[in-house]
């Protein structure tokens, strides 16, 4: 099956519907009793996570019907559905907050982002910002590039590599098990920065367009990873997990660095974790 451009654009169209219909009327109006825990006090879940992924797989389920919908929260209720990734002709993987933890925290760095799988494989993927109301995308084979509200673009090109200690990256270190998760931070001062904005949809947006040199994350739930793969690998980028192997939304193995080509990507993970 091939993924088509207009087919993309649908996708990106979706998520923009949802994103103003049910993400952007609830930001900064939520009560106490629309947010709630999962896992943890910072694994939340919002009455605009749930609305926003019943819009898009209503949508998604209309525009390519028999396609499989794989959405973070209705996999919270029924992990079985991740199998469908593996084994559909098409499917589509479906965050509809990424940075929930932002969003009900009042701040806005958030995504509302999907990405396209077609017999196990990436094909293509969306981030779309909805406070500035432009999505990056990127087709598997044709590039990255920022499509904003007005219709224009600009593709999106990854960061040159520098020398390490010039490099800014995103590092979410808390997710590693131990005792990584206690020695990676001590690793960080060999980079200019290493920071963390909460949210893996801006990170890699950030990182598609060339304002940091490497991210690096521990869990890698499909929903969070599978988009910003395919963009900041089509933006020029290599994305790996940690052993060598490509990324794949089928598994969910743990440990993933990006950077900007081989070279930096073996010298910063011999900074991290040799």
């Amino acid at each position: 099956m091939i993924f088509t451009r207009q087919d993309h654009e649908r996708l990106d169209a979706i998520l923009r519907e949802a994103a103003r219909r049910e993400v952007m009327p609830r930001f900064r109006r939520l009560a106490a009793n629309d947010i709630r825990a999962k896992q943890n006090p910072v694994d939340v879940v919002t009455e605009a996570d749930e609305a926003a992924e019943r819009f898009i797989c209503a949508e998604l389920a209309r525009a390519f019907p028999g396609a499989a919908l794989v959405g973070e929260e209705a996999v919270t209720q029924d992990p079985s559905l991740l199998g469908k990734l593996a084994q559909a002709e098409l499917a589509f993987v479906i965050d509809p907050i990424d940075g929930t933890l932002n969003y009900a925290s009042d701040l806005s760095l958030f995504a509302v982002m999907a990405a396209v799988i077609v017999r196990g494989e990436i094909a293509a993927a969306v981030i779309h910002d909805p406070t500035a109301d432009d999505s990056a995308m990127a087709l598997r084979g044709e590039g990255a590039w920022m499509s904003s509200a007005d219709g224009t673009s600009r593709d999106l090109r990854v960061a040159p590599a520098v020398a390490t200690r010039q490099m800014n990256g995103m590092a979410s270190w808390q997710y590693f098990p131990e005792p990584l998760r206690s020695t990676l931070p001590g690793r960080f001062p060999a980079f200019l920065e290493v920071g963390s904005l909460r949210c893996c949809g801006q990170e890699y947006r950030l990182a598609a367009a060339g304002r940091l040199q490497f991210l690096l994350y521990g869990v890698l739930n499909p929903w969070d990873h599978a988009p910003g793969v395919l963009l900041y690998s089509e933006a020029g980028g290599h994305a790996r997990l940690l052993d060598g192997r490509p990324y794949s939304p089928t598994g969910r193995p743990a440990g993933l660095l990006c950077a900007p080509d081989e070279a930096s990507w073996q010298e910063i993970r011999s900074l991290l974790l040799d």
